[in-house]
């Protein structure tokens, strides 16, 4: 997954990938060929391409725009073809829509379609551009099942998206760029550990009683008190029942038991932070070398 701000570089990195932009400076090596070389056509081949604003032929209608792309995509024509074209319309909930001309259509639909079109193929390398703007929650969701079901599959997805919150979950592997440079990249998993190395719970009692008391108990990191709400980072979360046992013991009314589990969301803006706190990335130095798919 590619996160970061406007400007960042995230879709011209899906143009590089997919040939549509020559790199000026380093490689870039899909499916193990240069995209924008001899081989630039096969490596199109294995991909479907979603951008943030599709482009669509408006004066034909949604199933001639599809049946257009499954010529360009090797499925040909006839029957054969055309089922799976309206499996991947149905899937999106636009095969109602087919007979009418594009121009008509709504910005989500367009969305819709060129989802559809993006997946009638069987794609090996799925790159998406904020697929899910404009869509209603039921086509967002759809779009987010496509992705783990071709990620199980052992394909590849590349998203780009700031709906941080709605993409949470979905990534193997994400990479917060600036710039046109990677400012950190790596399983999300392993980015939390980095920035909040310290297991962490909100314990709440009634009143917040007897909660100061956890300042000076032996494995706590950190504490800091709202109202009667403590967070307080752990060196190992298992000791959690015994902290809440002993506040009961000492009389508290517990009322609630949290551990922190920081989102993806959590995780992208604690990069930001840090990399505006430092002249330096955060992760890894930037590589002139990209490479995709096997």
């Amino acid at each position: 997954m590619l996160l970061g701000p406007n400007g960042a570089g995230k879709t011209t990195a899906i143009r590089l990938i997919t040939g549509a932009l020559e790199a000026d400076t380093g490689t870039v090596q899909v499916f193990g060929h240069d995209p924008t070389g001899t081989a630039g056509e096969h490596v199109r081949r294995r991909c479907g391409v979603v951008t943030a604003k599709p482009s669509l032929y408006d004066r034909l209608s949604g199933i001639d725009n599809l049946r257009y792309a499954a010529e360009l995509f090797g499925l040909g024509r006839g029957s054969a073809a055309d089922r799976r074209l309206a499996e991947a319309a149905d899937r999106f909930g636009i095969a109602e829509s087919l007979h009418l001309e594009v121009g008509g259509y709504s910005t989500g639909m367009k969305t819709r379609l060129a989802l559809a079109r993006a997946v009638a193929h069987g794609p090996d390398l799925l790159l998406l551009d904020e697929p899910t703007s404009g869509l209603d929650p039921e086509s967002a969701a759809a779009v987010l099942e496509l992705i783990r079901s071709m990620t199980s599959d052992g394909r590849t997805v590349l998203m780009c998206t700031h709906l941080l919150a709605e993409a949470e979950g979905l990534a193997d592997r994400a990479v917060v760029m600036e710039a046109g440079a990677t400012v950190v990249a790596g399983a999300p998993s392993e980015l939390s550990k980095r920035f909040w190395p310290s297991e962490i719970v909100s314990i709440t009692t009634a009143a917040g009683t007897d909660l100061d008391w956890l300042v000076h108990r032996s494995g706590v990191a950190t504490y800091e008190r709202t109202a009667g709400t403590a967070r307080l980072s752990v060196d190992d979360i298992a000791l959690t029942p015994a902290l809440v046992a002993e506040l009961v013991v000492r009389g508290a009314e517990i009322l609630a038991v949290e551990p922190y589990r920081p989102t993806l969301e959590d995780l992208y803006f604690a990069i930001r932070r840090d990399r505006r706190s430092t002249d330096e990335p955060t992760g890894p130095a930037r590589s002139d070398a990209v490479e995709v798919g096997s």
